[in-house]
C-alpha cells in the first residue's frame, strides 16, 4: 500500500478488518475516470455507475472541516491531503482520509491520482508535519539544516537524483502544477534542461536556451521573475511552450555571485504567483545552490575522466588502422550509442567535390536503410570548417514531411484512390522517429582542409548534452586526422602498385618448344616497388632475350632503377647489341644517375630454339645469384660463371656464355630472396637450392617453380623479408 513519507504502519490483527484502500483517477474536468475494487467495497458503487460523473456529486459535504478548500479546489492542487465524506450507494456517509496526487497521462493529460481509506486509518497514507513553508527561516531549532528541511533526509548521492527531488519539493511548496530547474553551461551563456515534474520531460531534457539575448531567451534568468500570465507575455519562458502553463515563477540558483542554474514552478491557472511566492522559492534555491553545483561539479569531473579514457581508446583504435571503409566504421561505432542514437559520416574527395554519404549506423539496424535512403534525398550538411558542433535541421523536417505524405497516401488523400504505399525502402514513420530530434553536424577537418562533416542524431524530441558535444568535438578531430592519413595511404598504396605493375611485363610471350613459368612475391607491405624484377621478350625472328635482376634496396630510388634497367634491356636487345654489351651500357645509364644510383644483380641471356629440339643460350651473370641446369639424369650444374655486378665500376669487361638446353633440360633463375631464406643461423644457400632442384626430374616448368617455392617457405615460418622470383624454362 502506497504510503507518504514517514506514515505509521497499523497492526492489523483481524484479516477481515484489512485496510481498503480506494484508487480513483479523476480526469481534467474533475469526472471519475478510473474506480477500483477497494472503492466499491468501501462505497458499494460499481464502477460502471461512477465512471464520467464528477467526484463531487459523491462528496457529503462541499468543504474539508478546517479549511477553506472545497474537494474541486482540491483537485486542482498538485498534491493535498484531508478528510472529507463519501456517500455510499446505501445512503450513509462514510468518513475518508485521502491523499491527491496530481499527474499527467502519456499524452500530457493533467489528471488527480486519489487514495482514500476509512478516516480512522489515516495513519496508512498521512504524512509526518513539516516546518511550516509559510516561514522560510530557519528559526526555531538552531541545529536545522535548511538544506535538509527542503530536500528531506537522506538527500539522493546523485545530481539527477537531487535534481529530481529538488523539483518535486518546489512543486509542493508553492502548489505548483510543474516545477523545473535548468543548470548553466560553464560560460553562463545557456542554461539546460536538467530536471522537471508534471512536464514531458523527455521532449525538454537537456534543451538549452540563451540566459539573456537572442529569440527565445530564458527571461532575466539572472534575477526572480513571476509572470502571471504566459498568455500576455509569449515565449518569455520558452520551455512551457505548449504546456498549458499560464503563471510562473523563476529564481536563479547562484553561487559566489555566479549563475548555476535556475529553478521555476509553474502553475495551469493564471494568477497565482506573487513576489511572496519568489521569496519563498529564492531562499529555498539559496539553501540548495550549493549541494547542486558541488554535485555537477562531481558529476562533470566523472564525466571528464570516462571522457579522456574513451578518448584514449578511441585513439588507439584509429591509429590500429590505415583502411579507409574500415577508419569510417570506426568513426561510427565509437559514437553510436555512446554519443548519439544514429551517425552518418560524409567525406569529401576534394575541395571542387560535393560531400558524399559514406557512412551510416542506428544502434538499431532495421533503421539504417531508412535514414540512408532519407539523407541522400536531402542536400548534405555545408562543409564549414569553424570548429564546433551546429544544428542541421533538415533531416528532422524531410523525414517530417516524407512521414505525413507517406500517411496522407496510406489514407487515400492525396487526391486520388486509396492504394497501398510502395514497397522498398523510404521515409516511414520509424525512420521520422529515428530522426526527429536534435541533429548536429561537426566538420572533419585534416591538415587546414576540410575532408568530410561527422552527423549525430537523436530521435523525437532529444537533445544533445554539451558535455556529450564537447567529448563528439574531441573525437571529431582524432577521426579526422585518422581519416585522412588513411586516405593518403591508400593513394600511397595505389601509387605503389601501380608502379610495381608496371615494373613487371604485362604477359609473358609464347616460346616454341620451351615451357616458361615465373613466381614473383614482393615482400613489402603493399607490394613496395623496388627490388627484384624479371623479364622475357621477343628480340628477333626465333630469338629471346630474358633477364632476372635484383636492385639493392626498395622504394622510389630502388624503383627509378628497376625501371631503367627493365625497359634498358628491351631497347638495347632490340638494337642488335650483344649480351656483354647490352649490359655495359646499362651499367654507364646506373651510374649516370648519380646520388640516385643502385647497385644492380642482374643475369641476362638470349635464347634461340633449335630445329633438333634443343636450346641454346648465351649468358651473362652480372653479381647475380647463378642459375642452375637440371639434367635429365638428375644431376644439377651451375650454368654460367659469376662477373661483377652493375652500378659500382665504370669499366666493365663482360663476357657471354653459350649453353646448349637438351630436351628435358630445366634452366632455374631466381633472385637472393630465394637462396638467403633463413631460420635462425641456417641459410638456404646455393647448395641447398641444387638439392631441391634434383628431386625436379621430369617435372614440367611450372611444376619445378612451384616446387622450389613451396621449399623456400617451408624453410622457415617467418614471412619472407626479401623479394622473391623465380624463372624457371624447361626444353619440352
Amino acid at each position: 500500500v502506497p504510503r507518504g513519507d514517514g506514515a505509521r504502519a497499523v497492526d492489523l490483527d483481524d484479516a477481515d478488518a484489512r485496510v481498503r484502500v480506494a484508487v480513483v483517477q479523476i480526469d481534467r474536468s474533475g469526472a471519475i475516470s478510473a474506480w477500483n475494487e477497494d472503492a466499491e467495497e468501501l462505497f458499494g458503487y460499481p464502477a460502471d455507475q461512477v465512471v464520467g460523473k464528477p467526484l463531487t456529486d459523491l462528496a457529503a459535504w462541499p468543504h474539508t472541516p478546517g479549511t477553506g478548500t472545497g474537494i474541486a479546489e482540491a483537485l486542482q492542487l498538485s498534491r493535498w491531503e484531508g478528510s472529507y465524506g463519501i456517500r455510499g450507494a446505501d445512503g450513509r456517509v462514510t468518513p475518508v482520509y485521502a491523499s491527491h496526487l496530481r499527474v499527467r497521462d502519456t499524452d500530457g493529460e493533467p489528471s488527480t491520482v486519489c487514495l482514500l481509506v476509512r478516516d480512522h486509518e489515516r495513519a496508512v497514507l498521512q504524512s509526518p508535519s513539516r516546518v511550516p513553508s509559510s516561514d522560510p527561516s530557519p528559526q526555531g531549532d538552531q541545529n536545522t539544516d535548511p538544506f535538509e528541511v527542503f530536500i528531506g533526509s537522506p538527500a539522493p548521492d546523485d545530481l539527477d537524483g537531487l535534481l529530481q527531488r529538488t523539483v518535486e519539493r518546489a512543486r509542493d511548496m508553492l502548489d505548483g502544477d510543474s516545477a523545473f530547474l535548468l543548470l548553466a553551461t560553464d560560460d553562463e551563456t545557456e542554461l539546460e534542461v536538467r530536471a522537471s515534474t508534471g512536464l514531458p520531460s523527455a521532449r525538454q531534457r537537456f534543451a538549452r536556451v540563451p540566459v539573456e539575448a537572442g529569440p527565445g531567451r530564458y527571461g532575466s534568468a539572472r534575477m526572480p521573475a513571476v509572470h502571471e500570465d504566459l498568455l500576455a507575455v509569449p515565449g518569455a519562458v520558452p520551455l512551457l511552450n505548449g504546456t498549458g502553463m499560464r503563471s510562473v515563477v523563476t529564481v536563479p540558483l547562484k553561487v559566489e555571485g555566479r549563475l548555476t542554474g535556475s529553478l521555476g514552478v509553474a502553475a495551469e491557472a493564471p494568477g497565482r504567483y506573487s513576489n511572496e511566492e519568489a521569496l519563498r522559492l529564492q531562499f529555498a534555491a539559496d539553501r540548495i545552490a550549493l549541494a547542486v553545483e558541488s554535485a555537477r561539479l562531481g558529476e562533470l569531473e566523472r564525466l571528464r575522466r570516462g571522457s579522456l579514457s574513451f578518448l584514449v581508446e578511441a585513439s588507439d583504435l584509429l591509429a590500429g588502422t590505415l583502411d579507409r571503409d574500415q577508419t569510417l566504421a570506426l568513426m561510427a561505432q565509437m559514437t553510436v550509442p555512446t554519443l548519439a542514437t544514429w551517425c552518418a559520416v560524409y567525406t569529401i574527395a576534394d575541395q571542387a567535390s560535393e560531400p558524399d554519404l559514406s557512412y551510416v549506423l542506428h544502434e538499431d539496424e532495421e533503421l539504417i536503410d531508412g535514414i540512408k535512403s532519407l539523407l541522400s534525398k536531402i542536400s548534405p550538411p555545408d562543409p564549414v570548417p569553424t570548429p564546433g558542433a551546429r544544428v542541421w535541421a533538415a533531416p528532422g523536417e524531410a523525414a517530417h514531411d516524407a512521414a505525413l505524405r507517406s500517411s496522407m497516401r496510406s489514407l487515400g488523400l492525396s487526391g486520388g484512390p486509396a492504394h497501398r504505399p510502395a514497397s522498398g525502402i523510404g521515409p516511414t514513420l520509424a525512420t521520422a522517429s529515428a530522426v526527429g530530434g536534435e541533429t548536429v553536424v561537426l566538420p572533419l577537418v585534416a591538415r587546414n582542409r576540410v575532408i568530410g562533416m561527422l552527423t549525430l542524431g537523436k530521435p523525437t524530441d532529444e537533445h544533445f548534452r554539451q558535455e556529450i558535444l564537447e567529448l563528439a568535438e574531441d573525437l571529431s578531430r582524432r577521426a579526422a586526422l585518422a581519416l585522412d592519413n588513411a586516405r593518403l595511404y591508400s593513394e600511397r598504396t595505389a601509387i605503389s602498385q601501380a608502379l610495381q605493375r608496371s615494373l613487371l611485363p604485362p604477359e609473358l610471350p609464347e616460346v616454341d618448344g620451351v615451357e616458361v613459368e615465373v613466381i614473383y612475391r614482393a615482400a613489402g607491405e603493399g607490394n613496395e616497388v623496388g627490388g627484384d624484377f624479371y623479364d622475357l621478350f621477343p628480340i628477333s625472328d626465333g630469338a629471346y632475350g630474358f633477364a632476372i635482376g635484383d636492385v639493392c634496396g626498395t622504394g622510389p630510388n630502388a624503383a627509378a632503377v628497376t625501371g631503367l634497367a627493365r625497359h634498358a634491356l628491351r631497347l638495347l636487345a632490340r638494337e642488335g647489341l650483344s649480351g656483354p654489351a647490352v649490359l655495359e651500357r646499362l651499367n654507364s645509364a646506373i651510374l649516370d644517375e648519380g646520388a640516385r644510383s643502385r647497385f644492380l644483380t642482374l643475369l641476362y641471356g638470349e635464347m634461340r630454339p633449335q630445329e633438333d629440339g634443343s636450346a641454346e643460350l648465351k649468358v651473362v651473370c652480372a653479381g647475380h645469384p647463378l642459375p642452375l641446369r637440371l639434367r635429365q639424369d638428375g644431376t644439377v650444374e651451375p650454368a654460367a660463371e659469376p662477373q661483377p655486378l652493375l652500378g659500382v665500376m665504370e669499366d666493365l669487361e663482360l663476357y657471354e656464355e653459350t649453353v646448349t638446353l637438351d630436351p628435358g633440360d630445366v634452366l632455374l633463375c631466381v633472385t637472393d630472396g630465394v637462396t638467403e631464406r633463413r631460420e635462425g643461423t641456417r641459410m638456404l644457400g646455393d647448395d641447398g637450392l641444387a638439392d631441391v632442384l634434383t628431386t625436379c626430374t621430369g617435372l614440367t616448368a611450372g611444376a619445378v617453380a612451384a616446387r622450389i617455392m613451396r621449399a623456400v617457405e617451408r624453410f622457415a615460418s617467418d614471412a619472407p623479408s626479401d623479394d622473391m622470383a623465380i624463372l624457371a624454362m624447361r626444353v619440352a
